[in-house]
């Protein structure tokens, strides 16, 4: 995909070279990686356990989206469902942690209040760098839950510090074809706990 401000190139060559790059970045996921945090999370709603959501700007509304999916989709009636909250939810809460503790802590200060030993920590980031998302890292590695990071670029410090890891390998500053595929991501993990 072209990233240069190339103004000779029309919407539709823009579009079909989206399309590819996108493509081309599905077909480098690593699939095991996706089945080892499917397992995690099946374990996780046969323990009664919690999965935390967590990111910032679009990765906040895929931490949303993604805990709405695992709470209802994946949850369907008849069967046993996720515990799934996104803490980029509750705006009033995220703002009085920024405001009173520093917006580096806006999600380690909501897990301090609602984490259990034996739950699971999300992050999501492009970068892998948002220090309140590598914070969340370390405060669920420190306090016996696990931590998964679902990461671009080239995973950031978030890659090395969750236990486990969905990297959308691209180039820096791809933030638009890392962030569609987090959202497949969800989709495809919601839905094959759905129907698993």
């Amino acid at each position: 995909m072209k990233t240069n401000n190339d103004v000779c190139q029309s919407p539709v060559t823009y579009a079909g070279d989206y399309i590819k790059r996108l493509i081309d970045l599905l077909n480098n996921l690593n699939n095991q990686e996706i089945e080892k945090v499917i397992e995690l999370f099946i374990d996780a709603r046969e323990r009664g356990a919690t999965i935390f959501f967590l990111g910032n700007g679009g990765s906040a509304a895929t931490a949303c989206h993604f805990a709405n999916d695992m709470g209802v989709c994946a949850s369907p009636e008849g069967k046993k469902p996720f515990r799934a909250i996104s803490l980029a939810s509750n705006m009033a809460y995220v703002t009085c942690l920024g405001n009173d503790i520093g917006y580096e802590n806006i999600f380690t200060g909501q897990l301090r209040n609602l984490m259990q030993p034996g739950d699971v920590v999300v992050g999501i980031s492009a970068s892998g760098n948002s220090p309140n998302a590598v914070n969340a890292m370390d405060y669920a590695n420190l306090n016996h839950a696990t931590s998964v990071a679902i990461v671009g670029f080239d995973g950031g410090v978030m890659a090395n510090k969750a236990k486990l890891v969905i990297h959308v390998k691209s180039d820096k500053g791809e933030y638009g074809p890392v962030e569609d595929i987090h959202m497949v991501l969800d989709h495809l993990i919601s839905t094959y706990l759905a129907r698993a």
